[in-house]
Formats: structure tokens, sequence, C-alpha cells
């Protein structure tokens, strides 16, 4: 697989000069800790009785038409301030064919829906105006031609589609321009793809009868906003903590069905919400808040449950406090089929193996979801297994190469296949699900700007890396050391002869060589004062053996004029040590003798010469 790190949203700024592109770095954004969950959302099963599932076909179907047709009131206004969007009057409408708390939230959703599309809608255009504004400016540039640093298309072929295709741009771009200015963004309730499939029911694998389905049940609208004080959080549907038991608040027109008092419907089935489940009963309890959703899957004829609530703020470690603290991180590098993770300490250094996770991100929404969320178990599992503090991932979105799509990202068929695998990556979603599940195990995850991870990566690290692992070690495991290190605040190159190439030193580590320490000026070691017998130094004898020895002369080469009692490095004489020759290779160890040290050069002796 191609490496999509080094290309989008991580290449090189040019700076045009001279008439020749010169590049040099961009500005990296310095690392943040990723906050942490607004909210929570869990999910049970219903198992509903026929009647069950009949009402609440009825229910969700009356309410959705009214909220579609608020929806399309709501779009009708325009773009208005807050205060003038006329939401109380069309709440009021509403109670009149449901209930006060169903008008609510209604009007909440249509409220949220259009301020959404509307984003959506200004992104677009954003969008459009990026990829025009490129075409354009390579049309500009005759054919295989280069001015400025822009390349002009390489044949009149080529020239002449980009030409039909930046029409159709404008074009899109003009109808986007006029639905911002009246404030009319397009909106689909129940999905815009889904609808096309109404006329392509062959393809789509469905029948008529099949498609209905799934666009009445996309479009029932069965939303219930929690209200403190409310008994167990939310009135108008309502959870028992003691039997489970779910009880549903009828619209007007269908308070017949009615089998509890005051106009309730209570379904014959329980919830228990296995999964934080303590934290549900805690807010419940208390009368505190908490959202419920009722959904249904045609695909699998089930329904389901949702409980939702908003979670109190919580005031996590910044990079610089983490790197302060002393702790590992588990620096991650996100690629198509595959994680690439390795642990690094304090100091910026792996520790241990790189590690792979292996993700296979294909087949249905649903089972895409399922993997990743796997993946990031064992990434989170890891995490701990290693003792980390937290998680350091790429702040990645690939928003400027998405926005200009096919004019910066290749071109023919190695181009689409690496859009293709750009569109692929699950960016958004692996850092909302990562940075929720690793919140309720205690971790911590450190987003990093992206430039040059993979490329000074690769140059630096993978060697290393390969040096002390026996496994095979990519590029994308060097990008996982530069993607720690960059979390904790060091560089991601590594200095020259951190790691040395001697063979009986090469499984030194490299922390003392990472971390600087300041120094007095002028000076290679710390002053001493007279009468201090000095520490000793390691140096090699003839057979290339460690030896350690006391020293005998200071810098200058001169004897002291007052050896001191009972120091030899005050006495002028070169006493014999015990020192054991070491035996030949292949050999039979040699008997112990006495061996004199062999002399110190100093400064005074000439170069080649012995004392």
């Amino acid at each position: 697989m191609k490496d999509v790190s080094s290309t989008a949203g991580r290449g090189w700024l040019v700076a045009r000069g001279g008439g020749r592109g010169k590049r040099v770095l961009r500005e990296l954004v310095d690392p943040f800790t990723v906050s942490p969950p607004g909210g929570a959302r869990i999910r049970d099963r219903l198992r509903l009785s026929g009647r069950d599932a009949d009402v609440l076909r009825l229910v969700g179907g009356h309410l959705g038409g009214h909220a579609r047709a608020d929806l399309a009131e709501r779009v009708r206004i325009g773009r208005v301030p807050v205060r003038e969007n006329r939401r109380a009057e069309r709440k009021r409408v509403l109670t009149g064919v449901s209930s006060s708390r169903w008008a609510g939230a209604i009007t909440r959703a249509s409220e949220d829906q259009y301020q959404l599309s509307l984003r959506c809608l200004l992104e677009e255009r954003t969008s459009l105006r990026r990829a025009v504004g490129k075409i354009r400016g390579r049309l500009a540039v005759p054919c295989g031609q280069r001015v400025g640093g822009v390349r002009g298309y390489s044949d009149r072929v080529e020239r002449v589609q980009k030409q039909c295709r930046v029409q159709v741009l404008t074009a899109r771009l003009a109808g986007v321009e006029a639905r911002i200015g009246a404030g009319h963004p397009a909106i689909v309730v129940g999905g815009r793809r889904l609808a096309k499939v109404r006329h392509n029911l062959a393809d789509a694998g469905l029948t008529e009868t099949g498609w209905q389905e799934l666009w009445d049940a996309a479009r029932m609208f069965l939303t219930a906003d929690g209200e403190s004080g409310a008994p167990y959080g939310n009135y108008t549907i309502s959870v028992d903590p003691v039997d489970g038991t779910v009880t549903i608040v009828l619209p007007e027109p269908l308070r017949y069905l009615a089998n509890a008092p005051r106009g309730r419907y209570r379904l014959a089935c329980t919830v228990t919400f296995s999964h934080r489940r303590e934290e549900w009963l805690d807010r419940i309890t208390a009368n505190r808040a908490v959202r419920y959703d009722i959904a249904y899957d045609p695909t699998r004829s089930r329904w389901y449950l949702d409980a939702s609530w908003s979670t109190p703020n919580t005031v996590l470690p910044t990079p610089a406090e983490l790197a302060a603290a002393g702790v590992r991180l588990l620096a991650v590098d996100l690629n198509a089929d595959h994680f690439a993770a390795c642990v690094v300490d304090a100091h910026g250094n792996p520790v241990g193996g790189p590690l792979t996770v292996p993700t296979d991100l294909t087949g249905p929404a649903s089972q895409r979801d399922g993997r990743l969320r796997a993946a990031i178990t064992e990434l989170i599992s890891l995490a701990q297994a290693n003792g980390c503090a937290g998680l350091a991932i790429e702040n990645l979105g690939f928003a400027d190469a998405r926005a200009t799509g096919r004019e910066t990202m290749g071109r023919g068929k190695r181009g689409k296949t690496f859009r293709r695998t750009v569109a692929g990556l699950p960016t958004a979603k692996f850092r909302e699900r990562l940075r929720a599940m690793a919140y309720h195990r205690g971790l911590v995850v450190v987003a990093v700007d992206p430039a040059y991870t993979s490329r000074w990566g690769g140059q630096h690290w993978q060697a290393p890396l390969q040096q002390q692992s026996k496994t095979s070690v990519t590029r994308h495991h060097g990008a996982s050391v530069a993607i720690g290190r960059r979390a904790l605040g060091h560089g991601l190159r590594r200095r020259p002869g951190v790691t040395a190439h001697d063979q009986r030193i090469v499984v030194r580590r490299a922390t003392g060589h990472t971390v600087p320490h300041p120094r007095a000026r002028g000076t290679a070691s710390p002053p001493r004062t007279t009468g201090t017998p000095p520490g000793g130094k390691t140096c090699r004898d003839r057979s290339d053996q460690l030896a350690l020895f006391p020293v005998s002369q200071d810098r200058s080469g001169r004897q002291p004029d007052t050896p001191g009692l009972g120091d030899p490095a005050n006495s002028g004489q070169h006493r014999q040590e015990r020192f054991v020759e070491p035996p030949p290779r292949g050999g039979a160890a040699r008997p112990e003798r006495m061996v004199p040290y062999p002399p110190i050069r100093t400064a005074r002796t000439p170069r080649g010469q012995r004392q």
C-alpha cells in the first residue's frame, strides 16, 4: 500500500522565489490532549410483541409526519437569528397534535438538523471553490510546461476534459451560493441515498415492499429529551429502574391506545442496560435528565432503546505535564489495513519491539465499526500491559486533500487507487472511538501534527528498530516512534552517534543522549579541589579490553610534588595492579600473572610516538 501519510496532509510547503520552487518546512502545530467525550450513550434491545410493535409504528409515523412538516417550515424561515426562528409559535402548533414535551423535542431536532445542513452547505462551497481554483490555475499554464511551481496538463485531451469539468463545478458552485444566500439547504428526511435507491431497486437487491419498510423506519420520530427533576429523568419515555418496564406518553390523537394511567402505554418487555448500568442507575434514581431514542432495524426486524446523557467536563493533563511526569506513551500510526504502534518512554526512546494490529475495514458499516472497536480495544490493552499513561496519534483529517480531490491526489488509475485509500481511512471515526474508549479505561489521548512523521520516522528510526527486533519493521513503525517523540516534546530526527554500531555497546540505551543536560561552559567535567582524589577512569588496554585503573598523572603530564599517604594518584609512583590477561580466541585460559598497565599518553607526547 502506498504511504498516504507523506502526501496527503503532510507535504512540503513551496516557497516561490526566483522562478523556482523552494521546499521549506511547514509550520507545525503543537500537540494537544484530545478532550474526553461530552456524553455517554448505551443501547438495549426491545423484544416487543406484535401489538407493541404496531403501536410504536403508529406513534413513530404520526410524530414523524409532524416533524417533517416542522422541518420544512424551519427551512422556509431561512437563515435568521435564533430569536427569530419562531420556535415558540411552532411548538404551540405541535402541542395540539402531540404533547408539549413531544413538541419541544421535535422543534429542537428541526433546529439541529437545519444548522447541520447549513454547515455542510458551507463546507461544500469551500470545497468547490478550491477545486475550481486549482483547475483554473493549471489551465492557465500551457500543456507540458511549468510556470511558478504550477504544472500544466500533460496533453490537450486532458486539458479539454478539465475545461468541461470546471464548467460543471462552476454551475454546482452557483447553485450552492444561491442556496446559502437564501438560507434553504436541501434536506431529505430518511436519507438522499435511500431515496435514490427507489429508482434502482433491482441493482440494490430490494423489492418495493422492502424499500418502503426501510423508508418508513428511517422517517419515524421516537425521540424524547430528558428533563431534570422529572420521574427517572424523562417524563415522555420512562424506564423503571426496579423492574425495567418502559412506558411512553401517547400523542393526543392516539390516547385511545393507552393501557396505563394518564394517557401512557406500557410495553410488555423490559430493558436492563447491562453496559454502564451503574452510571445510568445513578442518574435516573437522582431524577437527572436522560434522553431516550427508540429505533427500528427492518433488516433484522429488531427494536432498540438508546439512553444518552451528558457527562461533566474533565480536565486532562497536557502533553507538557505528561512529559514532566516521565510517563510512557503508546504511539500509533494509522494505516489503511493495520495500526503500527510502538511504546515510547519519557525520553523519546522506543521500548521493546514494534507492534502491529491488523484491521479489516471492509464489508457493511456495522461490521467495519465492530472491527474498528476490536482493534482499538487491542491497542488499549497493549497500552495498559506496557504501563503507558496514554496513546499518541496523528491529528489526521485530510480535509485539504479531500477538498480538491482528484486535482491534487494523483492522476489515472494509480491516483484513483490512492484517493480511494485516503477516503477509506477511518480518521474521524478512529479518533472519536479511541478518545471515548480510552477515557473510560483511564488513558489519555494526545494528538500531534502529522507533518513529516512517515518521512523522518522511516529515515531515522526504521533501521534502529530493525536492529533490535527480529520481526519485519516498516516505515510505519518508524513513524509511530516519531509520533510518540513529538507528543512528548522531542524532535523527530535521531542525532548521529546516539546508537553506536559497535557490537559491544549496540545494546546501550540512548537515554543520556536524547535529553540535553546543562553543563558549565568551558569544562568537560565538574571542577576538582586540591587533595580530592579523582575517580577511576575507563580506557582500553592493548588487548582491546576495558580496564578500570587510577590516573597517575595530571593533564599537564607532570608528577605532583607532594604525594599523599595511601593515595597512588598523588604518590608519583606507578604501581602494578593485579590484572588477568584475557585468553586468546579459541585457546585455553592463561595462568594469572602480574602485568603492568600501559603508560598513559600525555598532551606533550607527539602523535605516533610512545612515552
